[in-house]
């Protein structure tokens, strides 16, 4: 895994000053690469009885739906505030530099569903931990939390509640 972190660049104060950004958009550009995260994601989950997985917008979604595919699941997007057209939940949560909402539609996940949540970067944990809170809103049993990348000097698992959480990349 560590040549992906090659794959990873880094933008200085973006989104705001003093925030490094981890940019995945090379990763994606590089075929071996972006296969080589679904697939040591699909070896992780195969066989753990996944019913869904669950991508967080947006780069969530271009992890979560190849790794749904390989794993035979179906895909649910969960999406930031006003982007859902359905009947919807919502959940405000903290970033490192304010603060957002997410949806899912109300249907999205069954009581009873082993929901695998996918994203690229876990930083202070606040998306996840809403996303997260969502899926067992409407019944769901988050199974794991996986990101390609994990910032871990910001301590974004302490605030998981106990949620499994696994990462391909830490820095």
């Amino acid at each position: 895994m560590e040549h992906l972190k090659a794959l990873i660049r880094d933008v200085p104060d973006f989104p705001m000053q003093g925030i490094l950004f981890r940019d995945v958009t090379p990763l994606l550009r590089d075929p071996r690469g972006l296969r080589q995260v679904v697939d040591a994601l699909a070896e992780r989950y195969r066989g753990q009885g996944i019913d869904v997985v669950a991508g967080i917008e947006s780069r969530g979604f271009l992890f979560g739906a190849p790794l749904a595919v390989a794993l035979g699941t179906g895909f649910v997007p969960i999406r930031k505030l006003g982007k859902l057209p359905a009947e919807k939940i919502t959940r405000e949560y903290a970033l490192e530099y304010g603060t957002n909402s997410l949806e899912v539609h109300r249907d999205a996940v069954k009581p009873g569903e082993r929901v695998l949540l996918v994203d690229d970067l876990l930083a202070t944990g606040g998306t996840a931990r809403a996303a997260a809170s969502l899926v067992e809103e409407l019944g769901g049993e988050v199974v794991e939390t996986a990101f390609v990348i994990e910032l871990a000097f910001l301590n974004g698992r302490a605030v998981m509640d106990g949620r499994p959480v696994h990462s391909l990349l830490t820095y």
